[in-house]
């Protein structure tokens, strides 16, 4: 009797414990009854909130799915613009499970892999036609926030259906493929080098104008210089000859003795000279004569 009373304690145990089921903070839960998701009295999918919940032990099962935001952040990927020209895009997607019962269907038993996989493609979808809608210098100069709302309202609508709510569609980076990068950069240093030549040309040019007219300005100051000077020494040579007029016409007897005078000094400068003249010379004149003697 004893046994029996144990037997069946511990049989009503389990039937208690098969039926409650706890849904944790940030999860939601769907019950699955013979292969049918249970509904409530609205013909809607019952949904179970988190905290303790009962349900029918060994007949119902609980299927529990994430309710909280997830990001879906995949490698960039390559798409095509209007101008038929490759980008790698860098792109990421907020999203959550808005209705469960369709999501569990959509995804044979909720299975987040496939949802995501199905979503990466309509997301791909959406980001492709706008791409190929808009040229590089669109989508880089101002149109990005333009190609994500287009994108988000293109993906809202097809992941509606299998019960995926869009919250959000960002870009983070857009590049060139690296041999398209290769090429353009290739392009720009040729065109920046092209630019330096033709900058250092001019540069030469207008070099060669400056020098060349300070030359010509030093010429002509040159020029100018040598003529005031040879018109000053032509002046200073004028009044010399005038003064040595004025005093040879005062006393033309001592301009001729002081203009022998220096004569003399200059021809007995050095004991080595020799001055083969005659005695009687004029040359002596002043050396002979009794004036200079008294």
């Amino acid at each position: 009797m004893k046994n029996f009373l144990v037997a069946i304690l511990v049989v009503v145990g389990v039937i208690v414990v098969s039926s409650l089921f706890v849904v944790p903070e940030g999860q939601r839960a769907i019950v699955i009854q013979f292969g049918k998701i249970q509904e409530d009295a609205e013909n809607n999918v019952k949904v179970f909130s988190p905290g303790l919940h009962i349900k029918l032990p060994f007949i119902e099962d609980v299927k529990m799915f994430d309710a909280r935001v997830q990001t879906l952040d995949d490698p960039a990927d390559r798409f095509v613009t209007a101008e038929k020209k490759d980008l790698l895009v860098d792109s990421y997607v907020k999203w959550r499970i808005r209705d469960f019962g369709a999501y569990y269907v959509a995804t044979r038993g909720g299975n987040k892999a496939q949802a995501e996989a199905r979503l990466k493609g309509i997301i791909n979808n959406g980001l492709r036609s706008e791409f190929g809608a808009r040229t590089i210098k669109e989508i880089v100069s101002g149109e990005r926030t333009q190609l994500m709302e287009g994108a988000l309202s293109q993906v809202a609508a097809s992941a509606n259906e299998f019960g995926i709510e869009v919250i959000d569609v960002r870009v983070k980076q857009i590049n060139l493929p690296n041999e398209i990068s290769n090429s353009i950069f290739a392009r720009m240093r040729a065109e920046r080098q092209a630019v330096a030549r033709e900058h250092r040309s001019k540069g030469m040019e207008e070099a060669e104008i400056i020098r060349a007219d300070v030359d010509a300005r030093v010429t002509v100051m040159v020029a100018d210089a040598e003529r005031n000077s040879r018109t000053v020494r032509g002046d200073g040579d004028a009044l010399a000859a005038k003064v040595y007029a004025d005093a040879y016409n005062k006393n033309p007897e001592f301009f001729s003795f002081v203009r022998s005078m220096e004569a003399y000094k200059k021809s007995f400068d050095s004991k080595n000279d020799v001055l083969v003249v005659q005695p009687d010379n004029d040359f002596f004149k002043y050396m002979k004569s009794d004036k200079v003697q008294n």
